[in-house]
C-alpha cells in the first residue's frame, strides 16, 4: 500500500522538478532519495505488517511476506540502477526529470501489478507499467532506431492489451460467480467450462507477451536493442520480473486447482522460450542484442516456477527475480561505458579496466548459473520446484541442457575480455569513475553472498 501512494507521488514531484529546475544532475539525486524512500517504506510494511497509510482498498489489493519481500527486492534493484546508471540517463536527452518521473510511474504500476486481488487492478497496473515504457523506448529522439522500436513496442503493447482484456472479459462471463476478484474464480478440480478455458488462454497469450515467452517474443530484440542501453536495463529486469510475479500470482490463485488442463501449454512455451532464447543468442555480434535474447532465454527459465506452482516455486521466483536483476543491472551498467558494444569491443578489457572484467565475468557468470554466484542458487531453485511438481521429468533434463548452451554465448564474452588482444590502442570505456568500479564490486559481492547464503532473502519471505 505505501509503495503504490508514494511511488506515484514521488512521479509527480519528478515531473514538477523538471518544470522548476534547470540543472540536469538535480533529478537523478532527487529520484536516488525517492528510491532510498519506497525502500524504506516497503521494509517497514514488511517487518510490521502494517503500512503507514491505511487504506480501504475493497480488498482490491492484497499484501503478504513474500509479496512486499519481492517489492522489497524491485525498489532496492531499482536504487542500484540509479546509482550506477543514473548519469547515463541524463546523456539520453534533455528531459531528465521526466524520464525518472516515468520510472517511478512504472514502479507504480509494478506494485499494482504484484498486490492485486482482482483482473481489473491487474489491468491497470498492466498498463501503468507500460505506457511509460513506450515513452522511455523512443527517449532518444535523434536515433531512427529508437522511434522505430517504440512504435513497434507501442502497436504490440496495444495489440496485447486487447488480448488480455478479451480474456478478462472471458473468465467473467464464465466464472458463476460473477466477480473479477481471483479468489473468487477458484475452480475446482472438475473440467473448465469453455468460455473460462478460451479466458485461460487468451490471458496466456497476453501475460507471454509482457515477460516475452516466446512464441510472442518476437518483439523483444527490436525494442530492445533499439531502446536507449540505460533503458533497455530497467525494461529486461525489473519490468520483465514483475510481469513474472503477476503471471505467477493469478494462476497459482485463481487456476492453480486445475493445473493439470493447462500444464501442457505451459510445457511448450517454456521449451520453446529457452530453445529460441538461447539458440538465437548464439550468433548474435553485438552483446546488446545477446543480452536481449538471453533474457529471453532466462524468461524460459522463470517460466518453470509456473509450471510447479510450489512452495519452492515462489522461493524461486522471488530468489531469481534478485539474481537476474541483479546481475543484469550490473552487465548493463558496464557495457553503456563501452565504446563497442560488439563482442570484440570486449577484446583486452581486462588488461585496460581489471575491475570492469572481473566484475562483469561474475555478472556473467551468474546469469550463466555457475555455483557460488546467485544465478546458480536461483537456476538451483527452479529445478527443484519442477522435480516437486512430480510431473515431466524430462523438463527438468532440457532446462539442464539449455543452461548448458547459454554458457558458450557468455564465455565468448569472458573469453574476449580475457584471452583476447585488442585491436591498435583504442579506449575500451568511458566516464569510469572510481565511485562507479565501487559500486560494480558492491553488486558483484551481493551475487555472491546471495549465492553462497540464498537464506538472506528466502527467510523475509517467512518473517
Amino acid at each position: 500500500m505505501n509503495a503504490i501512494i508514494f511511488s506515484a507521488i514521488w512521479g509527480v514531484l519528478m515531473m514538477f522538478t523538471g518544470a522548476f529546475v534547470n540543472s540536469k544532475t538535480t533529478p537523478k539525486y532527487l529520484a536516488i532519495a525517492g528510491a532510498v524512500l519506497l525502500l524504506i517504506l516497503n521494509g517497514h510494511e514488511l517487518y510490521t505488517g502494517a503500512p503507514i497509510f491505511n487504506i480501504n482498498g475493497m480488498n482490491m489489493l492484497a499484501t503478504s511476506s513474500m509479496t512486499l519481500t519481492f517489492l522489497e527486492i524491485v525498489f532496492g534493484s531499482t536504487l542500484l540502477f540509479f546509482l550506477l546508471s543514473g548519469a547515463d540517463v541524463e546523456r539520453v536527452g534533455e528531459h531528465v526529470a521526466e524520464y525518472f518521473a516515468l520510472i517511478f510511474f512504472v514502479l507504480c504500476g509494478v506494485t499494482l501489478s504484484s498486490t492485486y486481488n482482482t483482473l481489473l487492478i491487474l489491468f491497470l497496473g498492466i498498463e501503468i507499467m507500460s505506457i511509460p515504457l513506450y515513452v522511455l523506448t523512443g527517449a532518444d529522439k535523434r536515433n531512427l532506431k529508437s522511434n522505430e522500436a517504440s512504435l513497434k513496442y507501442f502497436l504490440m503493447g496495444a495489440f496485447s492489451t486487447g488480448i488480455l482484456l478479451m480474456g478478462i472479459a472471458f473468465i467473467y462471463g464464465g466464472n458463476t460467480n460473477g466477480s473479477f476478484y481471483i479468489d473468487n474464480i477458484q475452480l475446482g478440480v472438475g473440467q473448465m467450462p469453455v468460455m473460462i478455458t478460451v479466458g485461460l488462454v487468451l490471458l496466456i497469450i497476453a501475460l507471454s507477451f509482457k515477460v516475452s515467452a516466446a512464441p510472442f517474443h518476437f518483439w523483444t530484440p527490436d525494442v530492445y536493442d533499439g531502446a536507449p542501453t540505460v533503458f533497455t536495463s530497467f525494461m529486461s529486469t525489473i519490468v520483465k520480473v514483475a510481469g513474472f510475479y503477476a503471471f505467477i500470482r493469478l494462476f497459482g490463485t485463481a487456476f492453480g486447482k486445475v493445473q493439470s488442463q493447462w500444464q501442457n501449454l505451459i510445457v511448450f512455451i517454456t521449451l520453446a522460450t529457452m530453445f529460441i532464447g538461447n539458440i538465437t543468442a548464439i550468433f548474435q555480434q553485438s552483446v546488446k542484442r545477446m543480452l536481449a535474447y538471453s533474457s529471453i532465454a532466462q524468461a524460459g527459465f522463470m517460466l518453470l516456477a509456473l509450471f510447479a506452482l510450489n512452495d519452492k516455486a515462489s522461493e524461486g521466483i522471488v530468489l531469481y527475480a534478485a539474481a537476474y536483476s541483479l546481475a543484469t543491472i550490473g552487465l548493463f551498467a558496464v557495457l553503456i561505458r563501452m565504446t563497442d558494444y560488439t563482442i570484440e569491443g570486449f577484446n583486452g578489457l581486462a588488461k585496460s579496466q581489471p575491475v570492469l572484467a572481473l566484475t562483469a565475468t561474475i555478472f556473467l557468470l551468474s546469469l550463466t548459473g555457475v555455483p557460488l554466484t546467485a544465478g546458480f542458487a536461483s537456476k538451483f531453485y527452479m529445478l527443484m520446484a519442477a522435480a516437486g511438481n512430480g510431473h515431466k521429468f524430462w523438463v527438468l533434463i532440457a532446462a539442464v541442457i539449455f543452461a548448458a548452451i547459454s554458457a558458450y554465448y557468455y564465455f565468448r564474452v569472458i573469453q574476449a575480455m580475457y584471452f583476447k588482444d585488442a585491436a591498435g590502442d583504442k579506449e575500451h570505456a568511458k566516464n569510469i569513475t572510481p565511485a562507479f568500479k565501487v559500486l560494480l564490486i558492491i553488486t558483484a559481492v551481493l551475487i555472491l553472498l546471495i549465492g553462497i547464503y540464498p537464506e538472506l532473502l528466502i527467510g523475509w519471505m517467512y518473517h
